[in-house]
């Protein structure tokens, strides 16, 4: 029997360019849930996204991170998504020159590993499967990573890498962003169908809109760089019709940033691709 995942993160403190951002964030995700961070802008939400997937900009100073019992800040990027970490970015990024195809069975057989390839026919069948279910244009296959894409395209792009990588932990920085209506349901149909006892989700968002459309089991609120209240999808609710300040009167904070907007990947940090 398959082990559920299991992502631990306890007191994690991490600094960009000397300023420290996360300041002992504690959260525990296990498969078959789905757990959304809502927050105002500048608390260290796409902070944590980042630190967790390895990025260089930011230094750990603190705490731990384990999936499986295996210490996840000890790994290198591409370790990371081998192990099963999964992050749908905000920004994705364009790569010339390399074609989406290419892209996804490149990170495919190295999650895989050498002599465990997925042959090019079967490849090529999920991905068109994947692509139809996400209303994607086939031609998508073979243009160029992300470029040209509109915002939405983009987004669908990722949630395309997620279906077809199936990560054990998945984290969704601000997927919703700049997608209509229309998007933002066939986005969340995706991710409703890998739902499913051997994965885990992370949802970063900033409105209620998406958690009309995927529902997640618990919600927590991050200001000041770290976890300050924990509920269901009914916290979701209130802070869409109340706003935040009702937290920072009950909890006594006068300002719950941390810094100014956290920047974004620059690069795709989701797969264990080569560097072309």
């Amino acid at each position: 029997m398959t082990k559920r995942p299991q992502l631990i993160i306890d007191g994690l403190k991490a600094t960009v360019e000397g300023k420290e951002i996360l300041k002992g964030l504690s959260l525990s995700i296990n498969g078959g849930e789905v757990h959304a961070i809502m927050g105002p802008n500048g608390t260290g939400k796409s902070t944590l996204a980042s630190t967790l997937m390895g990025h260089p900009k930011y230094e750990v100073t603190g705490g731990s991170v384990s999936l499986n019992d295996e210490d996840v800040l000890e790994m290198a990027t591409d370790e990371r998504a081998r192990a099963g970490l999964f992050l749908a970015m905000q920004y994705p990024s364009e790569i010339t020159g390399v074609t989406n195809a290419d892209f996804l069975r490149s990170a495919i057989n190295a999650r895989r590993g050498e002599g465990n390839e997925l042959s090019l026919i079967k490849f090529i069948r999920q991905m068109e499967a994947k692509m139809k279910d996400l209303e994607m244009n086939p031609e998508f296959m073979h243009r160029y990573l992300n470029e040209g894409f509109s915002g939405g395209e983009k987004k669908r792009n990722e949630i395309l890498q997620m279906m077809m990588l199936e990560p054990k932990i998945v984290i969704l920085d601000e997927i919703d962003s700049g997608l209509d209506i229309d998007a933002l349901r066939i986005v969340a149909e995706g991710v409703n169908a890998m739902r499913s006892e051997d994965r885990g989700f992370l949802i970063i968002t900033h409105y209620q809109r998406l958690l009309n459309y995927i529902k997640p089991d618990f919600v927590h609120v991050m200001m000041q760089g770290r976890i300050v209240k924990s509920g269901g999808p009914e916290l979701a609710e209130r802070l869409e019709n109340e706003g935040y300040d009702w937290i920072k009167e009950e909890l006594g904070i006068v300002d719950e940033r941390v810094g100014q907007d956290e920047e974004e990947f620059k690069m795709p940090m989701n797969t264990t691709a080569p560097k072309f």
